[in-house]
């Protein structure tokens, strides 16, 4: 009789943004959801969502208690997915202005690039997820201006990058856990899975 398999243990950043909905996708995705709001608590965990919210807001949390290191030295380790202000946490660089990031993602992000019309825009497009066109919910979204050559783009808006993957780590510029459409955490929960072994 084999044993059941032990679902994955991934984190999501609970400091800001929509992280209660993330941890709905991620249960429905295969995974075990654990908000996170302390350093100590990334300990034990398999993966972490970066959600959204407001990115120098974020900052100004994670620098006290030195988490801003401890989130690094995690992510450098281990799969992550940062959605919205979590892609701007991962870039390489950040324009628009200029603001500290993890530097792990090999991608040059502009903040609010698109400007206050898009607010709030359900676009559909191609992915190159199975299934078909993707459901893209965007809020005040960031720019994927430049990618290195190791980043696969998974999908694109109007030309320039929304969702990407470098490895294990992957990004979109937009928020899948506002859709019903659980693809997007599906396709982190098995790069985590494929990345760890389990």
């Amino acid at each position: 009789m084999t044993e059941p398999r032990t679902l994955p243990r991934i984190g999501v950043l609970a400091i800001q943004g929509d992280y209660a909905a993330h941890a709905d996708a991620l249960a429905e995705s295969g995974a075990t959801p654990v908000e996170v709001r302390k350093p100590e608590e990334l300990e034990g965990l398999d993966g972490l969502i970066l959600p959204g919210g407001e990115s120098t807001t974020m900052l100004k949390f994670l620098e006290k208690r030195h988490f801003f290191d401890a989130l690094l030295q995690f992510c450098a380790q281990h799969p992550v997915f940062g959605t919205c202000a979590g892609a701007i946490l991962l870039a390489r660089e950040v324009r628009n202005p200029s603001q500290r990031s993890l530097g792990l993602l090999d991608a040059v992000v502009e903040r609010n690039a698109y400007g206050r019309q898009i607010d709030s825009s359900i676009l559909t497009a191609e992915t190159s997820l199975p299934g078909g066109p993707l459901e893209m919910v965007f809020i005040r979204a960031p720019r994927i201006a430049a990618t290195g050559s190791t980043v696969e783009v998974l999908a694109r808006r109007d030309g320039d990058p929304v969702f990407v993957r470098q490895g294990k780590i992957m990004a979109a510029t937009f928020h899948p856990e506002l859709s019903t459409d659980r693809r997007v955490h599906r396709a982190f929960v098995d790069t985590l899975l494929a990345t760890t072994g389990k």
